[in-house]
């Protein structure tokens, strides 16, 4: 069963064991899921032998695209020399990437711990801030999504992520900056960026007054790829650090040069992080996740702490082969051109089809489009059901996307950073076609 032979007979077996011993919360996508065997550069093939345009990237996870000789040689060659040592032993791989790293994340960010998980690099930013600080409380954001674990699923505001309550006390969740769904009714810019100044009374009026931190994504993944308006972090930041927090980026999804132009997603908004966290797309699909902080910062936590897989050789050497691509091929401005194109032609599709996509939105190659009962009726009701649909067009087609959302009504398109200008027309086509064959 390791190298199932190409057929569908093969592909009905995986689902049935698929549904048989994995646990039922390991979800997959479409009604018939792909059993995925190979991938190439932009495209991933099934056993069945049918080839797919991946505008999904893993998740955000391949960034330079599948099974890169220039990422998977290096990787070869330090499997063969040193695979595991955990982090008990200091490795080239690990510091040569922890230097890197210093140089290239925005404002005075230093040191670095290395994870296996998004989930884990945010539970380590938080416990930074909290004992930097002395204070236990954290501002996160409705919509917002910090990975599994208890206390990630407590920062988390979204509710079909929360398996249980909130397990983890003093997390506050303040509104998210979603202009197509404003929480208080108002439009842009005729609202002042409510959503950022109410910083100001949610903390005077629900915690002690005086925070640990403020956690928060760019650019929200999970929660739909929702963007904020420009002045937002500038305002919400102040906020948090007047009452004493620390802000804490997670750049998990928009990291590495996906919102185009700059690496980190967070740099289009003029503001520089205290704590920073990072996984995804920093080592084209091998695990590895960190969390970054000033030294002043890090040199507070003077406890104990391990990760057995954090800093991996292995996943070390991938991600620096990764940085070193995106350096030759300056993926933040290449992004920020095909990203401009691919926006572009999802506008151009909104004005094809007005009764469903209610909103486009997002940077780079971290696009949304938001899809709605009737937005030329003015019926914003969510439609996850036309998402459905559009996601059984599309494979169809040959492209895979992922998608998002409260409702599950947004489709998130990320594809890995190196794609053409070509692929995007590609893509744009079969949205077009799967709109229309859905009659939207």
């Amino acid at each position: 069963m390791s190298n199932p032979e190409v057929g569908a007979d093969n592909a009905a077996e995986v689902r049935r064991k698929h549904k048989e011993y994995l646990q039922p919360a390991v979800a997959n996508y479409y009604a018939e899921p792909l059993v995925l065997d190979h991938g190439d550069g932009m495209h991933v093939v099934d056993v069945d032998g049918n080839r797919y345009l991946d505008f999904f990237g893993g998740i955000l996870t391949v960034s330079i695209g599948h099974c890169d000789p220039r990422v998977t040689g290096p990787l070869k060659a330090q499997i063969d020399r040193l695979g595991h040592v955990s982090s008990l032993y200091p490795t080239v791989p690990v510091v040569e990437l922890a230097e890197r790293l210093a140089k290239i994340t925005p404002g005075r960010l230093q040191k670095t711990i290395f994870n296996a998980s998004g989930t884990e690099a945010d539970d380590t930013a938080v416990v930074l801030a909290q004992v930097y600080t002395g204070a236990l409380e954290i501002i996160a954001l409705r919509h917002g999504y910090s990975g599994r674990g208890t206390l990630a699923q407590s920062l988390t505001g979204h509710a079909p992520w929360r398996a249980v309550p909130s397990q983890v006390a003093g997390i506050k969740h303040a509104m998210a900056p979603y202009c197509y769904r404003c929480p208080l009714g108002l439009e842009y810019p005729k609202c002042g960026v409510k959503c950022a100044t109410d910083l100001e009374e949610l903390i005077q009026t629900t915690t002690t007054g005086k925070i640990a931190g403020f956690l928060a994504e760019p650019i929200q993944g999970v929660g739909g790829f929702i963007t904020p308006p420009p002045e937002y972090f500038e305002i919400a930041v102040e906020i948090i650090r007047k009452h004493g927090g620390v802000f804490i980026c997670d750049e998990v999804q928009t990291g590495f040069g996906r919102t185009g132009k700059h690496m980190f997603g967070i740099s289009h908004w003029n503001v520089e992080p205290d704590v920073m966290t990072m996984a995804k797309g920093i080592a084209n699909g091998m695990p590895l996740a960190l969390c970054i902080a000033t030294a002043e910062i890090a040199d507070a936590f003077q406890k104990l702490t391990i990760s057995t897989f954090g800093g991996n050789p292995m996943s070390c050497a991938a991600a620096s082969a990764t940085l070193d691509v995106m350096e030759q091929e300056d993926i933040p401005s290449r992004a920020e051109k095909t990203g401009a194109r691919l926006r572009e032609g999802l506008e151009a599709l909104q004005r094809k089809h007005p009764k469903k996509i209610g909103d486009v939105r997002g940077k780079g190659l971290m696009q949304a489009i938001e899809l709605v009962a009737d937005e030329t009726a003015g019926d914003r009701t969510p439609d996850p059901g036309t998402t459905g649909r559009l996601f059984e067009e599309t494979r169809k087609r040959g492209l895979l996307i992922g998608k998002g959302g409260l409702h599950g009504n947004c489709v998130r398109i990320s594809p890995p950073l190196t794609v053409s200008e070509d692929q995007v027309d590609e893509a744009l086509t079969v949205f077009d076609e799967s709109f229309r064959a859905i009659g939207a």
